[in-house]
């Protein structure tokens, strides 16, 4: 089974084509960056990449399109051992760092 989609390459900002293969129970991923070249193995397999997965899997499971429950228990149990993504939220300021702010204490 294939599920072929484009993304956005998240280290150059370009589009690119990914393909996402299972082949005796184990998913494969392979991208490429231009039509009739290539598909490569990709360096990183992201979280990004396995849920995009998930959600066309899901979608196509209730058409059965070659999709079984088996198929989306899978990719769930990958994704849900995979670690969190870091948030790229700043850090709050705690009750002291407020306090030395105020004061004019603490450093630029």
């Amino acid at each position: 089974m294939q599920i072929e989609w484009i993304e956005e390459d998240a280290a150059t900002g370009t589009k690119r084509s990914v393909r996402a293969e299972k082949f005796a129970r184990k998913w494969s991923f392979r991208v490429r960056a231009r039509r009739r070249t290539n598909w490569e193995t990709p360096l990183l397999v992201t979280r990004e990449m396995w849920e995009t997965l998930l959600d066309a899997l899901e979608r196509r499971l209730p058409r059965r399109e070659g999709v079984t429950d088996d198929d989306v228990k899978q990719v769930r149990a990958v994704i849900a051992g995979l670690p969190a993504e870091p948030t790229t939220e700043e850090p709050q300021m705690d009750a002291e760092d407020a306090d030395r702010d105020k004061k004019g204490d603490g450093v630029p």
